[in-house]
């Protein structure tokens, strides 16, 4: 361990050193791996989050140069997983950021983010800033230091995006597209031979007769001699064809790529070290090589990057492989790149090899006998092998001398091109043709191809958008009994009509664990139509007959760093035979919590309430979509000169606008039946709007109107007009928001959007006898009073509350309600950036008291206690808040206050872990919440988001504090 005082101080002072010792992701270690990549920068200290995310931490004792310093944040940059660099030397400490593309003639001052003394003060403002809480919660993602950090310059985007630009110019220059690619492929494992130092400049000059790559390949008879020595060495494997036989043009173009030279002969400071970039991200190159051959290069944008990301990577392969010996099997039916076969290989050598360094036999019978994998492009499986190369490479202690290097070909023995949807295929003789692991990101979207619509026809499969339940079916083939899945499919396969036929599937490879990444489709899945889903199953199977849902949030750090952390309050177990008996409760598992799963179950079996469709039915009336303009191939004469509503109408909560155009076409493709568009008419429109969201948009038209396919309608009779404002009342309710959140098909699942049967199954009273009540009317002439006017927030807790007790709803269940109405507005931007701004202390007043509720339920029972809230009072720009709850003698109401902290942060925690004997520091990790107990107190402490105390998230707490103490009663701790 280093000897420096000061480097241990900061450490110390910004909590990445507790008790003298290195906190829970910090190693005061070398890197190994790093060490190994031959990196000059080797960094005294490194934090790593739950995720791939890492800071850098170096020490110095006299201010380094600029240039040091920019060599060393180049190596960081080449990483791109660290987000920032401090450089620490006795009297301060420099942040740098780790993002931002290299400069030819250093960077230490454009890219340094802030200095801080090694004071009090500036160490005080590092640690609520950059420290390990703030980095862990993710609360430095909203500081103001994070704002200079952007993906976009980060080494993922600029390598991807330089190579698209050199093939286009390739290609445009006359090129052949994939010689254009194999020559591209070549040149980059050429380069990381020597970046890696196992080919020398006295191999090259040896072999080549010159000390460079680009040198080399300026020299057509050079540039052969060494990419037939690729050829000998590896077989043939890596892209195969005529990019060795490229003229002298194009070499030339690829030796300016190697020497950051541009078409005006301008040479820049070439950025990349491909002993540094991550295998994975250079893998990641794929979705440059296998673009479709039909579009041209002027097609392809610079921009256009997409790949499957190595946060997803890291997620599917640490859940998959958990407890495994090493010795496994591991298949990827739509291998691509082989990201996923690349870190599968690293994580089986690193299991078999334990503590002991691996040898390269170890490393080569790994990648021969364990590592599998199919693509349907020929192209993908040549960058699989380059892949899997590369990962051996740098696995293998020694990777040297050249002439040692020989690999057996894996093209045709382990990695195979062809297709899935065949009957039989190669793999069926490999590994028995059951394999242990079975992991992969395969396509979503439905090609009716000949192979696919047969096997279709012999399995059964039917009426399906997208392939997952097809490709599922397919990876079972390939199972036994004991295999464990990691696939990232559609989500949307899982809440639509379809989802009973995915559901069949899945329960029979129970236990299943669902991971929905919903909420990060933006920058996770840029490029697809639909969200995506993590598929586990066979990894736990110590929880037989359970469906494990996590709800992956969204966070300010994970859009800006493209990584994500879970905590225990993301993840909810639904028994599977809850799942079987109504394929909506999954939706409910993943956005609700308990508390939501039960009120949606007992509103659907309370007395007297009925799912819409029926109760309308009683009445005579149905939900009816509107008119499709269309092709305007069938006749409307019957709807012309009717007030004409259609999307672009500024429709407002309870209120169809005035002056409507009339309908004057003859014709549309979907006229419906004139008797749909008589008064009074109940509209509800299809997609939620911003400004009034989440709350569905509904009005009762009082005259006859034709209305557009943007909405659906309900025509009543002039009797049961009452019945009508009732139900605009019902259905703008925070009741109806909360309850399609957790049932309908699309909404919160990466669409905005309501169907007629997702309102059809809300849960109402007898209509009729409804609309006579107290209440109802009650109902009906608030909605009436609404109509034509803003909806003030005042109006809008006003019928809130009208509804809740038309619905008998219990206090905890308008907490419930409340809270869900808050989730459903995180479907935009602005409700998104509330729910991870700084909980207020009377925002975890509300949280306490909630708590404090529920546990007075259990107390009652007895009535000799009473619990005691306090609410320590925080500064907003502390990453955690913190609640002590004491349970105290003597019968009476539980109560909750506000309490201010004799001590900052971290002296009230270090005073909390004292008296409990617990190290609640220690147990803060990424978005974990702690909960520390003895017989009469218990202190919760979580991070800082809003999301995190909400009032029903103290329901929860105290349902699970109480379970605890009914199955450990006495337990400390």
């Amino acid at each position: 361990m280093l000897n420096a005082q000061p480097l241990y101080d900061v450490l110390e002072a910004t909590g990445y050193l507790t008790a003298g010792g290195p906190a829970p992701g910090v190693s005061l270690e070398q890197d190994a791996r790093a060490a190994q990549r031959a990196r000059n920068f080797k960094p005294d200290a490194t934090w790593r989050g739950q995720s791939t995310l890492k800071v850098y931490f170096k020490y110095e004792e006299a201010s380094p140069s600029p240039k040091k310093v920019a060599a060393w944040r180049q190596e960081v940059w080449n990483e791109g997983v660290a987000p920032l660099l401090w450089v620490i030397c006795p009297d301060k400490v420099e942040v740098y950021n780790g993002f931002a593309r290299p400069k030819a003639h250093g960077d230490a001052d454009a890219h340094r983010i802030r200095t801080f003394k090694q004071r009090g003060s500036d160490l005080r403002q590092l640690d609520a800033a950059a420290g390990r809480l703030a980095m862990e919660t993710g609360c430095f993602w909203q500081d103001s230091m994070s704002e200079r950090l952007n993906r976009n310059t980060s080494v993922d985007r600029l390598l991807l995006r330089d190579i698209a630009r050199l093939a286009r110019d390739l290609v445009n220059s006359g090129m052949d597209r994939s010689d254009a690619q194999s020559l591209i492929g070549r040149s980059i494992f050429a380069q990381y031979l020597v970046d890696r130092r196992i080919v020398t400049e006295d191999f090259l000059e040896a072999t080549c007769g010159r000390s460079t790559l680009s040198e080399i390949l300026r020299q057509g008879p050079m540039a052969e001699r060494l990419f037939g020595w690729l050829r000998e060495t590896f077989n043939g494997d890596l892209f195969p064809g005529n990019g060795d036989m490229a003229d002298g043009l194009h070499l030339s173009r690829v030796a300016d790529f190697l020497d950051a030279e541009d078409a005006t002969g301008q040479t820049t400071l070439f950025p990349y070290q491909f002993n540094i970039i991550p295998v994975e991200l250079i893998s990641s190159i794929y979705e440059q090589f296998v673009r479709p051959e039909s579009r041209t290069a002027s097609e392809t944008a610079e921009t256009d990057v997409h790949y499957t990301r190595l946060s997803l990577v890291s997620l599917v392969l640490d859940e998959v492989l958990d407890e495994c010996s090493g010795d496994e099997t591991v298949l990827d039916l739509t291998c691509g790149s082989g990201v996923f076969l690349v870190e599968a290989l690293r994580k089986l050598v690193e299991k078999r090899a334990g503590d002991a360094p691996p040898t390269r036999d170890m490393i080569r019978e790994t990648l021969y006998e364990q590592v599998f994998g199919m693509d349907i492009s020929g192209a993908a499986v040549e960058v699989a092998a380059f892949s899997l190369y590369l990962t051996a490479l740098e696995l293998d202690p020694h990777p040297e001398p050249p002439s040692d290097l020989a690999f057996k070909r894996l093209i045709g023995r382990t990695l195979f091109a062809g297709d899935i949807w065949q009957e039989q295929s190669a793999l069926a003789h490999k590994a028995d043709g059951q394999f242990d692991v079975i992991v992969g990101n395969p396509p979503w979207s439905y090609s009716p191809t000949p192979a696919l619509r047969a096997r279709r026809k012999r399995t059964g499969v039917r009426g399906s958008r997208g392939t997952s339940l097809d490709f599922v079916h397919v990876a079972a083939e390939y199972a036994s009994p004991h295999t464990r899945f990691g696939l990232v499919l559609g989500a949307h396969h899982f809440f639509g009509r379809h989802a009973k036929a995915l559901q069949q599937l899945i329960t029979d490879l129970s236990p299943v664990t669902l991971v929905n990444l919903a909420n990060l489709s933006n920058w996770l899945f840029p490029q697809a139509k639909m969200p995506g889903m993590v598929l586990f199953t066979g990894h736990r199977r110590d929880q037989p007959n359970v469906v494990t849902a996590v709800q992956v949030p969204w966070s300010p750090g994970g859009e800006k760093s493209h990584t994500f952390d879970l905590a225990p309050s993301d993840v909810t177990t639904l028994p599977v035979w809850d799942w079987e008996r109504d394929p909506r409760f999954l939706k409910g598992a993943f956005l609700g919590t308990h508390r939501d799963l039960t009120l949606v179950d007992d509103l659907w079996k309370r007395k007297r309430h009925r799912e819409l469709t029926d109760a309308l039915g009683d009445v005579g009336a149905e939900f009816r979509t509107g008119l499709t303009r269309g092709n305007r191939s069938r006749d409307a004469r019957a709807m012309r000169n009717l007030p004409w509503l259609d999307s672009a109408a500024p429709m407002a909560p309870f209120s169809v606008p005035a002056g409507l155009v009339p309908f004057n076409d003859d014709g549309a493709q979907w006229p419906r039946d004139r008797e749909i568009y008589r008064a009074p008419l109940l509209i509800v429109r299809k997609f939620l709007l911003k400004q009034y969201a989440p709350r569905p948009l509904v009005a009762v038209a009082e005259r006859d109107l034709v209305y557009s396919d943007a909405y659906f309608g309900v025509a009543f009779s002039q009797e049961d007009r009452a019945v009508a404002h009732l139900l605009a009342g019902v259905l703008s309710s925070s009741l109806a928001a909360w309850f399609l959140l957790m049932t309908s098909s699309t909404l919160g699942i990466g669409k905005r959007r309501i169907k007629p049967s997702d309102v059809g199954q809300m849960p109402v009273p007898a209509l009729a006898k409804a609309a006579a009540s107290e209440l109802g009317a009650r109902i009906a002439d608030l909605a009436r009073s609404m109509s034509g006017r803003a909806v003030t927030a005042r109006d809008w807790t006003t019928l809130d509350e009208a509804v809740f007790d038309l619905y008998k709803l219990r206090p905890s269940e308008r907490i419930v309600v409340r809270d869900g109405l808050f989730q459903a507005t995180w479907q935009w931007q602005p409700g998104r950036t509330e729910s991870v701004a700084a909980a207020s202390t009377e925002q975890v007043m509300q949280y306490a008291k909630a708590f404090v509720s529920a546990v007075d339920v259990w107390l009652r029972a007895r009535d000799l206690h009473h619990m005691r809230a306090e609410v320590f009072d925080h500064p907003t720009t502390d990453p955690v808040r913190v609640v002590r709850f004491v349970l105290e003698d003597g019968s009476g109401p539980s109560v909750a206050g506000v309490v201010a902290p004799a001590r900052d942060l971290k002296g009230l925690l270090d005073q909390i872990s004292g008296r409990l004997g617990f190290p609640l520091a220690d147990r803060l990790i990424g978005q974990q919440e702690v909960r520390a107990y003895d017989t009469r107190e218990i202190v919760i402490v979580k991070p800082a988001a809003r999301r995190n105390w909400m009032g029903v998230c103290g329901l929860r707490d105290a349902d699970d504090v109480v379970v605890d103490s009914l199955r450990n009663p006495g337990d400390d701790a």
